[in-house]
């Protein structure tokens, strides 16, 4: 399976207008937003597991990581309420599930294979002083990417040209971005060489994102 697998292309995905589809997991269903491959994929994915939902025990062959949007994620690592950032890297294992419930939004198969740094971070503690209206949080970065999570006050302006491709989540708020006022949980990828400047609405933004991957954009070598 292929969806929006032209990574040359910009794409802008209003996820909640998206059907929710049944996972392989009773009670976990899932808006895919990217995806090279069939269940083993590269993907870009909304999750949402149901009260008392769990997924079986698997192995990360090439990584996870994601955010938690609202609830609590739980695996036997621990319970990550909404705002936490998780990177689950090559080869780590899990039974992730949620007894209130819980929505997140999950990317597989796009870490460096060499990655064996696992790790969870409270995104709002890990913001720097405000700039202009604008605090950051630089949540990861390596030779490949560097992943963002952004705070903007009401009508400030942030901006980024970082080659390799940019993609943002609108996690609350609204922003204007390249022209284009987004809502919450709207989902933009950028190809590269493709500048982004991202305006606050009213209620101010915050928004999570990557920059410098999207040449390594490859579907799963199993």
């Amino acid at each position: 399976m292929e969806l929006n697998a032209d990574f040359s292309q910009k794409v802008v995905v209003d996820t909640d207008g998206l059907e929710w589809q049944a996972s392989p997991m009773k009670g976990v269903d899932r808006r895919m937003l990217d995806r090279i491959g069939d269940e083993v994929a590269r993907a870009t994915t909304i999750v949402r597991y149901a009260p008392g939902s769990q997924f079986s025990a698997h192995t990360h062959g090439g990584g996870e990581e994601f955010i938690v949007l609202d609830g609590v994620f739980q695996d036997e690592h621990g319970d990550y309420p909404a705002g936490t950032y998780v990177r689950n890297p090559p080869t780590t294992s899990h039974t992730p599930g949620s007894e209130a419930g819980c929505t997140i939004f999950v990317k597989l198969w796009q870490f460096d294979m060499n990655d064996r740094t696992q790790f969870h971070k409270d995104m709002e503690a890990e913001l720097g002083a405000s700039e202009n209206g604008v605090a950051t949080a630089i949540l990861h970065r390596d030779k490949r990417e560097t992943v963002t999570f952004c705070n903007l006050e009401k009508s400030a302006t942030m901006t980024s040209d970082e080659i390799g491709g940019i993609e943002i989540l609108v996690i609350s708020g609204t922003a204007t971005v390249n022209g284009e006022t987004l809502k919450q949980n709207t989902w933009l990828r950028l190809p590269d060489g493709t500048a982004l400047t991202a305006t606050a609405g009213a209620e101010g933004a915050k928004l999570w994102m990557k920059t410098g991957h999207l040449p390594y954009a490859k579907a799963p070598q199993v």
